[in-house]
Order: structure tokens, then sequence, then C-alpha cells
């Protein structure tokens, strides 16, 4: 769980550091090649993909600037607490559904974006529902947060508490369930993802209430405990979910190394020169986690939140930036040094014992190994992907 995480961190910091880099560096190689009259292409697939991404997340932040958050803020909290409970379900299933969707719409424009056959009619076309795409995941994501808001703020606490109860609900219908390998997968993908979703919304929930109390720091202690109820009652309610999970199929703990060997070899497949994917689309497709959405309501409420005037606020932009791509670099390293040698354990044949390791202690199992209870390979199963008739 801590490496998907991670993972998931490296992916949303990509999103704020390394692509804008990409992306100017893309527009400056076209302005060149178009000014010099090269005849070589003037993008390269990959550096077309930044800049859509890029002009993707600048649209869908510039859209969300014209949602009234302090309006929408007063129109849920006038709502039942009923009204907010049914409204936050709702919300909840139109994230995992939209997210269900993206990165199909994500990856079927990069396709005919980098198609030799430049159909400019299809590139707009996708172009136009991706950026649909991204403005109404963005706005689901939006609402959520201020709901969020509404449940912290609230005097009697009795929505914030039916939230927490909610997840609870969870276990109703997931541990009397039969699960195989692949749909354990899965499920640990979303917890994942969930979890990293709400670390994000949390975040963004201290910041507008920060804003409101002028940054007063003190206002944390208000805040902090009811966050920290959250997050905990999200990881005991996981926690108890896999172990009766676990106990009832009667699968061994050791499948999660299963699991974490996947997403090892997908982020160190994802750094082969000769490979196409980006990581932040393997990770997407893995886990069912899309960072534009999601960079772009951060995006907006950093822009709302905080201002940078004069020359002192620019020099203070331009070092948090800095320090940002320095955490993602170190991020990135770690997280790919950690993986090779991951996957370098689980290949050790058992008659090397060069690790100091017992050599009649059974070995890891090697990525062919690795099998679902169905016969399909894990390796294959996605997020969204049917595994025993149904989708966890």
């Amino acid at each position: 769980m801590v490496f998907g995480l991670f993972i998931c961190l490296d992916t949303f910091l990509f999103v704020f550091t390394l692509l804008p880099v990409r992306a100017c560096l893309a527009v400056l190689t076209c302005i060149y090649r178009l000014v010099t009259c090269c005849r070589q292409s003037l993008l390269e697939p990959s550096q077309k993909c930044d800049i859509i991404r890029a002009t993707i997340l600048v649209l869908g932040s510039a859209g969300l600037g014209y949602l009234d958050t302090s309006a929408l803020y007063h129109v849920i909290r006038g709502q039942s607490v009923i009204k907010l409970y049914v409204m936050y379900n709702m919300l909840e299933i139109f994230d995992r559904l939209l997210a269900s969707i993206g990165q199909d719409t994500l990856d079927s424009l990069y396709w005919v974006a980098c198609d030799k056959s430049k159909n400019y009619f299809a590139a707009a076309f996708y172009f136009a529902i991706a950026t649909i795409y991204v403005l109404t995941h963005s706005t689901v994501l939006l609402v959520e947060a201020v709901t969020l808001n509404v449940a912290i703020n609230s005097h009697n606490k009795a929505l914030l508490t039916i939230m927490i109860s909610n997840n609870f609900v969870e276990l109703k219908g997931s541990v009397f369930k039969k699960f195989e390998t692949d749909n354990l997968f899965q499920m640990s993908c979303s917890d994942i993802r969930e979890r990293f979703h709400y670390v994000v919304l949390m975040t963004v929930v201290s910041m507008r209430n920060l804003e409101q109390f002028h940054w007063d720091y003190n206002h944390l202690e208000t805040l902090i405990p009811h966050i920290l109820l959250v997050l905990c009652g999200e990881v005991v309610v996981d926690w108890i979910k896999h172990a009766f999970i676990t106990k009832f199929n009667d699968i061994t703990p050791d499948i999660y190394q299963k699991y974490k060997a996947i997403l090892s070899k997908d982020l160190a497949v994802s750094r082969h020169r000769n490979v196409h994917s980006e990581h932040s689309d393997l990770v997407s497709r893995r886990m069912g986690f899309t960072p534009i959405p999601l960079g772009c309501l951060v995006w907006q409420t950093v822009n709302q939140s905080l201002t940078f005037p004069g020359v002192s606020g620019k020099l203070f932009l331009v070092v948090c930036f800095l320090c940002l791509v320095t955490m993602k670099v170190l991020v990135g390293i770690c997280l790919l040094g950690h993986a090779c040698k991951y996957r370098q354990a689980t290949d050790i044949s058992p008659g090397r014992s060069s690790s100091g390791q017992n050599p009649s202690r059974p070995p890891k199992p090697t990525e062919k190994q690795i099998k679902s209870n169905s016969g399909k390979a894990l390796s294959d199963v996605d997020r969204y992907t049917l595994c025993s008739n149904r989708i966890e």
C-alpha cells in the first residue's frame, strides 16, 4: 500500500513539475524547426502528448475558475444531512465511473494525435471530448471537496460521523463475497487510489479553511483531529476488509508481494527507452488513477487561496517550484531503485544464495509465476478489467 501511494505521488508530482517543463521544451523545439525549415517532423509523438496534457490541464483549471466555490459551499451547507449523505455517495460513484473512462478517452486522443495519417478533424473531436471529460471529473472532485469541507465545519458533526460510518458499510459488501486473487488486486489498487484521493482532498479542504481564517495556523488545531479521523478511519476499515477477505477466501498474505512485483515491473519497464507509454499512463491503467483532473482541482485551489505579489512573491514561487522538482526527482529515483531491487530479488533462482538468505526457504515467485486463481496473468489485470465476471 505504501509503495503504491508513493507511485501515485510520483505520478501526481509529474503534472506540476516535469510536464510544464517538457511542454515548454516541445513548443520551443517546434518553433525552432519552423524557423530553420528543418525537414525533420516538427514534434515527436511524446512531445505532442506533453503539449496535449499541458493544454488540457490549463483548460481544465481555467474552467474550474468560473465556478463560485463560496456560493457552492453555502448551497451545500444549506441542505439537510440526509441529502448531503446521498449526494456524497453519488459523487463517489460518479468519480469511479469517470475514472473508468478517463484513461481510455485520453489514450484515444494520444493515439489519434500521434497517428501519421494526420486526421485533424478526429484529433480536434477527441481533444474536445477529453477536455469535457477533464472538466466534468474536476467539477465532481471540487463538489466532493466542498462537501467534505461542509462536513468538517458543521457544528453537530453528524455528516462527518455518517461519512466515516459509511466506510464500515463497505465491509458488508466486500468481506462476504468470493474473491479471486485478480479481484483482490483490483480492490488493492482501488484502495491505494482512494487513500491518495482523500489525502489530496483533505489538503484542499485545509487550504480553503486556512484562507477563510486569514492563514491563522491556530485553526489547524481544530482541523487536524477531524482530518486524521477520516484518514485513519479509511485505513482501519481497509485493514479489516483485507484481513477478512484473505481469511474467508484462503488467500495467503504473500499475494501482496506479488502485487508489489507487478507494480515494480510497471515502474521499471516504463523507464526503458524503447517504451512509448509514459509512467503516468501505466499507473492510470493499473490503478485507475488519472492525475490531470485532480491536478486541475489543486491548481485552481492554490490559485484562489494563495497570492504572490511583488518580486519576492515571484521568487518564492520559483523556489517552491524548484523544491517540487527536487522532490519529484528524489521520489522517482527512490521508487525506481526500490522497484529494480525488488524485481532482481524475485528473479533469484532457488539454488542461488548470494544475498545471504537461507537456501531452504521457498523462493519468491517470479513474474511468470504470478497467476490469478482463474488462470489469467495478474500482470494483464488492470483496474477496470473484467475478472471473475465482475470488477471490484
